[in-house]
């Protein structure tokens, strides 16, 4: 028996080795591997650069990880929906109800541990409302979750009467405060290892690979006898939990419960999802690209929080974050 290891830049084709071409390194392949690490080795280059005596800190370390976990949950949850083409707009509505109704729990008395996996249960429930909605209708999902974010922004006004909710137990916001030797936050570790979760459902499950083959041709995925609506199900169901973790941990962070919460935050996880590789045609995309997209968006927000550039410009920075990199997909679509 032979000892030596096969070559994998050999392949065998009628028993001769038959040498594989190298990859040519052009533009496409470049982004394609190295294009989100790139934009976030330039926001950092520029930052240090800009602000050098506030950048170079732990505190700025931390700071950073924390405003970037919020983003980072609903990024993920988005990018399940875009994976298959769709979309989801109600993700900020999520994120503002579920906190909302967190809060009143523990405000009512339940201990906060069961108020968390409530509220965690309603985000997957209004999950399956929309995955049931774009089902059962058959509109695109833009449509239902236009509808559903109007829809659950609303009813947090209605149970919250318009005001924030405040007074639960201090234990559930010191312990999503708390840092981890110093420097990582507890939030940001959640919002790893849900994206080590379900980095793995994507990776090595079945329906993580059928979600993929949903996303790059519904037809070819019917004919192949995936279960089209069950997928889409389970889609919305993953964007709904993704979003109510998310409520929790801005729950968490804020130390209040606003009616207002995560307004135009859909348009952040968009631009993370975007950012980070998926693309925005289905079928394409990668957890670990959308954590790198979230984070990001929290350079860049906390960039301009500190170089004291108004708030309003970060809306503008983001809308043509998301311009500029579906134009740039579609530019690498079109190469490939």
């Amino acid at each position: 028996m032979s000892n030596k290891k096969a070559n994998p830049a050999k392949a065998v084709d009628g028993g001769v080795a038959v040498k594989k071409p190298k990859e040519k390194l052009t533009f496409n392949v470049i982004w394609q591997k190295y294009g989100t690490f790139g934009i976030l080795v330039l926001l950092l280059g520029i930052l240090a650069i800009a602000k050098p005596e506030n950048f170079f800190s732990t505190a700025t370390v931390t700071q950073i990880l924390a405003q970037s976990s919020v983003n980072i949950l609903i990024a993920m949850g988005e990018f399940f929906a875009i994976l298959i083409a769709g979309i989801d707009l109600s993700v900020g509505s999520v994120v503002a109800l579920v906190g909302m109704v967190t809060a009143k729990l523990m405000v009512a008395g339940v201990p906060p541990i069961l108020a968390v996996l409530l509220g965690i249960l309603l985000g997957a429930f209004l999950g399956f409302l929309n995955g049931m909605l774009v089902n059962v209708t058959g509109l695109h999902p833009f449509i239902i979750t236009l509808g559903t974010q109007a829809i659950m922004r609303g009813v947090t006004l209605i149970v919250s009467n318009s005001s924030a909710v405040f007074g639960f137990p201090a234990s559930f916001s010191n312990f999503l405060s708390k840092n981890v030797l110093g420097i990582f936050p507890i939030v940001a570790l959640i919002a790893i290892a849900v994206a080590v979760i379900l980095s793995f459902l994507t990776r090595k499950t079945k329906v993580g690979r059928n979600i993929y083959a949903l996303g790059g041709n519904k037809d070819s995925a019917w004919y192949s006898g995936i279960n089209v609506n069950l997928h889409t199900l389970i889609v919305f169901i993953i964007s709904g939990i993704c979003a109510g973790i998310a409520g929790i941990v801005l729950l968490g962070r804020v130390g209040s419960a606003e009616p207002a919460a995560a307004t135009g935050f859909e348009t952040y996880a968009i631009a993370a999802s975007i950012i980070g590789g998926t693309s925005f045609f289905g079928g394409k995309g990668k957890i670990f690209g959308v954590v790198m997209g979230g984070f990001i968006i929290g350079v860049i927000n906390f960039g301009m929080n500190l170089l004291a550039l108004p708030s309003t410009l970060q809306q503008v920075v983001m809308g043509a974050l998301i311009i500029g990199s579906v134009a740039l997909d579609r530019f690498v679509a079109r190469k490939r």
